[in-house]
């Protein structure tokens, strides 16, 4: 395991943390223990949770864990969770407000059985909300010890860089991270939430990235997603982004790629579709999800596999997102584009 710096803070994160959404609900308590201890045991020192994970199953499974665990192997984790979404019935169980953050900190903090979470991001935009409001809050947790940075999730471009001049305006530490949907199958935060992420050095931790499986190689164009597996859950976005992905050529033809890019370097699909997403210029580590033994030690082997040019090359290429020409395609580019040579332009426009 390899380790970068966790966004433009001073802490040190894995080039692979482990997402436990599944934990406590689709994996077991006794695997899921033994997934944990596998992790740490190959290098890795990050655990991404949010309270609404297993409507708070996940964090309850994670504080068990730990507590059973030395605290010489539990002390070298890095803490990741999240609040925003809904905790419970009432009008005020769900959003960015003082109230609602407060009682999801507090209530993540005792189920994890920590004093402090290392990243609590948030994990969406709340329109209701005003951003100084949250930010204040944010501040506070941080002056208190409570938490020692924070991050965003779901943003766009535009929500993001408002945070961060807010923040700055305020006087109050930046985000460190935003965990975003990206991967092979999903690059449209290319547009412009990555270079905002860049611009701001915030680094990205991207979910899915093996997009609900699709990029394991497990599927057969025009058969059903396969029984038990992600992408045939019920939850109506899950159907929805199924449908997407099976009707897409391009999204077919990007996994033909990763397939014949693993059997040339005797790497599963999976570790190849990883490497690349890893070795983005904005990412800081992808989060992957395991709910078997088998499962994570695959996705670990991604870890110290890094792709030839001409392979990376070739999955941006057969991936690469397809914008209409306003404002984010070749027309919309040109209008803010700018060039010390004149004739480089020219050629540009060519």
């Amino acid at each position: 395991m390899h380790y970068r710096k966790l966004g433009n803070s001073g802490l040190s994160a894995p080039t692979l943390i482990l997402g436990t959404m599944g934990l406590g609900t689709e994996t077991e308590e006794k695997e899921a223990f033994a997934i944990l201890d596998a992790y740490l045991e190959a290098g890795g020192n990050m655990l991404d949770t949010a309270d609404v994970y297993g409507k708070g199953a996940s964090e309850e499974l994670l504080g068990r864990w730990r507590a059973s665990r030395p605290s010489d192997i539990t002390d070298r984790v890095v803490w990741a969770s999240k609040g925003r979404f809904g905790t419970g019935p009432d009008v005020n169980d769900a959003g960015s407000s003082r109230r609602h953050l407060d009682r999801s900190l507090n209530t993540s903090l005792r189920r994890l059985g920590v004093d402090a979470i290392d990243l609590y991001q948030l994990h969406g935009w709340d329109p209701l909300t005003p951003v100084e409001e949250t930010i204040s809050f944010l501040g506070a947790a941080l002056l208190a010890g409570k938490i020692h940075y924070y991050g965003l999730s779901n943003f766009t471009g535009w929500q993001m860089q408002l945070f961060v001049s807010t923040a700055r305006a305020m006087g109050v530490p930046t985000p460190v991270t935003l965990q975003q949907q990206y991967s092979l199958i999903y690059r449209e935060s290319e547009y412009e939430v990555i270079p905002a992420a860049l611009h701001n050095e915030i680094g990205l931790l991207p979910w899915s990235p093996l997009a609900a499986g699709f990029l394991t190689g497990k599927y057969v164009r025009g058969t059903d997603s396969g029984k038990g597996s992600r992408l045939a859950s019920d939850n109506p976005m899950t159907q929805h982004q199924a449908k997407m992905l099976h009707d897409n050529d391009q999204k077919w033809a990007t996994v033909d790629v990763v397939k014949e890019i693993a059997a040339q370097i005797g790497a599963s699909p999976s570790q190849v579709a990883l490497s690349w997403v890893k070795d983005q210029p904005s990412v800081t580590a992808p989060i992957i999800g395991a709910r078997t033994i088998e499962q994570l030690r695959d996705n670990l082997g991604a870890a110290e596999l890094v792709l030839e040019a001409a392979m990376t090359e070739k999955l941006t290429k057969v991936s690469a997102p397809t914008p209409e020409d306003y404002p984010y395609g070749r027309f919309g580019v040109l209008q803010r584009g700018r060039y010390i040579d004149s004739s480089e332009q020219a050629l540009r426009e060519l």
